[in-house]
Parts: C-alpha cells; sequence; structure tokens
C-alpha cells in the first residue's frame, strides 16, 4: 500500500531540511514524497534540490495560496493513502507511516485516520502542547474543535469523490474539508493511540488577534455551508479548555 505525503512549502529555509528528513527517515518503504513549493526565493529550493533521489514530485511555481499548493500535490499523488505534512513540522518518530498502513491494511473498510499531534518550540527541544483527538467527535465541529489536521490521513479517492480544499478559504480550508468528510459524509475513520506529528508553535491561524478572528470567522462559515448549526460563542468557548492541554503537558 503506497502512502503519499504532501508538503507545501513558501520561503521556509530553516524548516524544511528537518521536515524533509523526517519523510525520508520513515522505516516504510511504500511511500511517495511530493513537494510544492509556492517559489520561494530565500534557498528553500537549493535545500529541496539536495534531496531530489528521495522526492517523487518536486513543483516550484506561484500558486494561489496554501489549500491551492495543498491541492495540487493530492491531485499528483498516486498513493492508496494521502497525508499532509508542512514545511514546519516533521513526524514524531520514525516509524509513523508504519504504524498509519498497518491501521488501513488491517481494516479494508477503513477511509481515514486521526490520531494526536504534538506542539513543539522553535528548536524542538520541548513539547509545549499535546493535541489529542481521542475523545474528539464530529459534533464537536460546532464547538470549534477538529482533530489535528497533520494527523489525518485518508484513501487518495475521497478528494475525487467529495471534493478537495476550497481555495477560497485564508485559514480553515481543512476544517471544512473535514467536516465535509467526517461529518457530512461520515466517511469511516478510526482513532490511532499515536502521535503522528511534531508542530512548532506560532502557525498562521493564531500568529496574532486578527488570525483567530478570521480562523472563527472562517470556523462558522464552514459549519453554516455543511448545514451544521453553530454560533460563535459557542466556537470561542474552546478557548476556555485550550489552556489545559498546556497545564496537563507540564505535569
Amino acid at each position: 500500500m503506497k502512502i503519499s505525503i504532501v508538503t507545501v512549502v513558501y520561503n521556509c529555509v530553516n524548516t524544511i531540511r528537518g521536515c524533509i528528513d523526517s519523510v525520508l527517515a520513515q522505516d516504510y518503504d511504500d511511500v511517495e514524497y511530493i513537494i510544492i513549493d509556492g517559489g520561494s526565493n530565500d534557498g528553500t529550493v537549493d535545500v529541496v534540490n539536495e534531496y531530489k533521489s528521495g522526492i517523487a514530485r518536486f513543483v516550484s511555481e506561484k500558486d494561489k495560496g496554501i489549500y491551492d499548493a495543498m491541492n495540487k500535490g493530492v491531485r499528483m499523488a498516486t498513493g492508496d493513502v494521502v497525508g499532509i505534512l508542512n514545511a514546519d513540522d516533521f513526524f514524531y518518530s520514525n516509524d509513523t507511516l508504519s504504524k498509519i498502513a498497518a491501521a488501513f491494511k488491517g481494516n479494508a473498510q477503513l477511509d481515514a485516520t486521526i490520531a494526536d499531534i504534538v506542539f513543539v518550540n522553535e528548536n524542538n527541544s520541548r513539547i509545549l502542547r499535546h493535541y489529542h483527538a481521542k475523545k474528539w467527535r464530529p459534533s464537536k465541529f460546532a464547538w470549534g474543535f477538529m482533530p489535528p489536521h497533520p494527523s489525518f490521513f485518508c484513501k487518495r479517492r475521497l478528494f475525487d469523490e467529495l471534493g478537495y480544499y476550497k481555495i477560497d478559504y485564508k485559514i480553515a480550508a481543512d476544517y471544512e474539508l473535514l467536516i465535509r468528510y467526517l461529518y457530512v459524509n461520515k466517511i469511516n475513520y478510526q482513532y490511532l493511540p499515536i502521535i503522528t506529528t511534531r508542530m512548532r508553535m506560532g502557525g498562521v491561524s493564531t500568529k496574532n488577534l486578527n488570525s483567530i478572528i478570521t480562523l472563527n470567522k472562517e470556523i462558522k462559515r464552514a459549519c453554516e455551508e455543511n448545514n451544521l448549526r453553530t454560533n460563535f460563542p459557542m466556537i470561542y468557548t474552546k478557548y476556555i479548555f485550550k489552556p489545559f492541554e498546556f497545564l496537563l503537558n507540564n505535569q
């Protein structure tokens, strides 16, 4: 069973090497690695070219944003299963994809998997937050909660059947896609009690107040477009619970 990993990148010369290394270090041998670059001019392309032998497809050109780039990569994918690994992130361990593959091989009816991820500091020396998906349910979309997108691996055919990322979203197209797949179409997913990904803190969705406001507006829009009733008070209650993820990790 082939797994396609898609990484989208734009001017991430300081982090892309670690991302690529984590993919090429996987002990699962049937991996197709696709990198979509948005036309970087900071040396990112030079770094990627050092790894040509381990990369199945590499494209560097202007695009319409991160979700357009993701769609481009998914359309190129020829694997049975697709996962997204952002340029600032890396797999938690060298057997991550082996564990994902085992889940799909063990259940022919499985459409997708979700799992846990951790957020780390800039130099990956400390875990700051543990993002659990064990108790997540599709009904929680209305309350602003989604399973961690980097832990989401799904059958490649779902994109053709259920649609791709909507590129008119700035931040929350992944939220909308997961609502469409997991809540509306009720695909057969399984929670895996593993950590798939290390993410650096400070992503685009939380970098400042305007980003947080935009994110939650798009979450509300995503729910409404998929006939899931919600409102801003429901969505913003998630910020009451998020600090506990940091406190529990420190304990």
